[in-house]
């Protein structure tokens, strides 16, 4: 038997062996490789090499310029491609020259050429090789303008772009009319540009999306608010007072359809979640509304009356007091927004008591009344029946009245309307300049007659005004003649365009009572409290710069007979009066004011039939317009 031995060096003989054997073969490889590179490249001097081609064209063992001039004539993508650009089922076609393309074929012909002769050995050959045997695509050299694709897309836009149409509601008689809105649209042409752009170096026809931004209306869908408005327009509205009685109240007040649609509008409202349309009755007619219903509703709260026994020193009582009621407007009007809103039909109108001060219960000395602070008599000898009626109307209104400490009392606040049906008849007043007869005639004697009451009691006077001339009703003694003291103390009223105010400005209640006596021709007055420890002190000028009256006016009245003669109204002089007061308390000056009074003449007139002769030796003769 041979054994065989192995030593370390054999080993690393062995190993260098093996070492010279892998080397000397990667240098044949090198070699090989170098050969076949330097010989394939020495074949395709000046040539592409087998494989190559551009965009589908195949420039296999062409001349760069040959490359050029075959791509020129193959490639005519920039104008005969297509390229389809689409919003939805609306399209557009565009050669690739129009959206900005320019093929460049001598530089594509450079990129084909230069394919397999860079990257270094094996680059090369690796590029040399994929091209022989599966066949290379160099890139084509595209030039794109995209200034001219964003022009071109820019007028795309003048077609495809739509503003936001706004949702529209709006009442057409009875019908209600709703449109939806509709979403805006903008073309997004940066994202579109991008799209585009990519499609472009395919080389190739194709179709590009459309990129569109869509930008809802403040206002997309008013279907809610539609059926609130057809809610609303189902049925008539109508309003009353909670807990009416049917006899006493007034009301209900009941508008048809077709008036509610005319008062109904549709608003825009806008709040921290966006805008939103509102459907709602007018502000302003449903204020119109309301204010006609308080002006049946309202109803102040009354104090009780009282009268003062002189004996006891106690109050009795005339009248008890009166819960007031006044529509609340503002709550009204919300109320009412959010019922019919709601779809509510039947609403009640909003109100709220209005409590009296004094009640029946109250005592004269919690008030502060304890005497008479002072009493005036006016006189009214020579007056018609009729102005008698309207004097003791007038003056009872009063009787029993309190006045608060501080308040300044309006005679029109206690006599409302003055009419027929509050048992006013028709008497001599002083209208645009002439003395004719109509309803109320005779409440001045009231006015008047207060007037002086509260000037010689010594409270403040905060609204009077005289007569257009003197009457001589207003300047009777007790005895019937004429007191010159008198003229400029008169105070005429005519509701609601002329009134007489003055204040108490006592730390106590006030009490009047008054007193008409139409058999005596006379109206006392009394005020009642109790005494500060004030005077009046008081001077007039008596009548000054007296002017004559007219001579009589004699004018035909179609409606009497012939030789019948009327006197309608009576002469006056004019005059200036100044009445100065002083109101002293304890002593001291409270304060001092003063009433300028101007009278104009006044013409007296007479009134005969047609066809009557020397009226005027017969109007002397009856004692007429003297």
């Amino acid at each position: 038997m041979t054994t065989t031995s192995y030593t370390p060096s054999n080993n690393a003989n062995i190993a260098m062996q093996v070492l010279a054997a892998l080397v000397g073969g990667f240098i044949i490889f090198l070699a090989a490789i170098l050969v076949w590179s330097l010989g394939y490249q020495l074949v395709y001097a000046g040539r592409i090499f087998p494989g190559v081609s551009v965009a589908g064209v195949d420039l296999s063992g062409m001349s760069p310029a040959d490359a050029s001039v075959t791509l020129n004539q193959r490639l005519a993508f920039p104008y005969s491609g297509q390229i389809l650009l689409r919003d939805g089922e609306r399209i557009w076609a565009a050669s690739p020259a129009e959206l900005g393309m320019v093929f460049d074929a001598s530089a594509s012909a450079q990129s084909a050429y230069k394919l397999g002769r860079s990257g270094g050995l094996f680059g090369a050959f690796g590029d040399q090789l994929d091209a022989r045997r599966t066949g290379t695509s160099a890139d084509a050299a595209i030039i794109f303008d995209q200034s001219v694709a964003y022009a071109y897309l820019q007028r795309l836009a003048f077609e495809i772009d739509q503003q936001p149409i706004e949702a529209n509601l709006h009442i057409q008689g009875i019908e209600v009319v709703a449109r939806p809105g509709q979403m805006g649209r903008y073309l997004n042409v940066d994202s579109t540009l991008i799209a585009l752009s990519n499609q472009l170096e395919t080389f190739r026809d194709g179709e590009v999306h459309i990129f569109v931004d869509e930008v809802p209306p403040a206002l997309l869908d008013v279907s809610s608010q539609a059926e609130v408005a057809r809610q609303i327009l189902s049925a008539p509205l109508r309003l009353s007072l909670p807990g009416a009685n049917e006899f006493q109240d007034p009301g209900p007040w009941v508008f048809n359809v077709e008036t509610v649609a005319n008062m109904l509008v549709v608003q825009k409202r806008t709040s921290d979640n966006g805008s939103n349309l509102e459907v709602a009755l007018e502000a302003g007619v449903l204020h119109e509304i309301l204010t006609g219903i308080a002006a049946e509703v309202d109803r102040p709260a009354e104090n009780a009356r009282f009268i003062f026994n002189d004996d006891t020193r106690q109050l009795e009582v005339l009248q008890t007091s009166l819960i007031g009621r006044i529509v609340d407007m503002e709550a009204s009007k919300a109320f009412i927004h959010d019922q019919i809103l709601a779809g509510a039909h039947d609403i009640p109108v909003q109100v709220i008591s209005d409590t009296p001060t004094v009640v029946e219960t109250t005592s004269a000395a919690e008030l502060g009344i304890t005497e008479l602070v002072h009493s005036e008599t006016s006189y009214f000898y020579g007056s018609s029946p009729e102005r008698i009626q309207n004097i003791t109307t007038a003056a009872l209104a009063f009787h029993g009245v309190l006045i608060a400490p501080g308040e300044t009392f309006s005679m029109a606040s206690v006599l409302g309307d003055i009419s027929l049906e509050n048992g006013y008849a028709e008497a001599l007043i002083i209208y645009g300049g002439r003395t004719i007869k109509g309803v109320g005639g005779g409440v001045c004697q009231v006015s008047t007659t207060l007037f002086r009451t509260a000037f010689f009691s010594g409270m403040p006077i905060a609204e009077r005004h005289s007569h257009a001339y003197r009457v001589y009703y207003y300047e009777q003694s007790a005895s019937g003649g004429r007191e010159a003291s008198l003229v400029g103390l008169d105070a005429t009223v005519y509701i609601p365009l002329v009134d007489f105010q003055f204040t108490n400005n006592t730390p106590n209640w006030l009490l009047m009572e008054t007193y008409p006596d139409g058999s005596a021709r006379r109206l006392t007055w009394k005020f009642y409290s109790t005494s500060d420890g004030r005077s009046v002190d008081w001077q007039t000028s008596g009548p000054q710069n007296i002017v004559p009256a007219p001579e009589p006016l004699f004018q035909v009245n179609d409606e009497l007979e012939k030789n019948e003669i009327e006197q309608v109204d009576w002469d006056a002089e004019g005059a200036d009066v100044a009445v100065n007061r002083t109101v002293f308390r304890d002593g001291s000056i409270l304060f001092e004011d003063a009433f300028n009074t101007h009278y104009e003449p006044w013409q007296a007139v007479c009134e005969y039939g047609a066809g009557t002769e020397d009226v005027e030796k017969k109007a002397k003769k009856a004692g007429l317009c003297q």
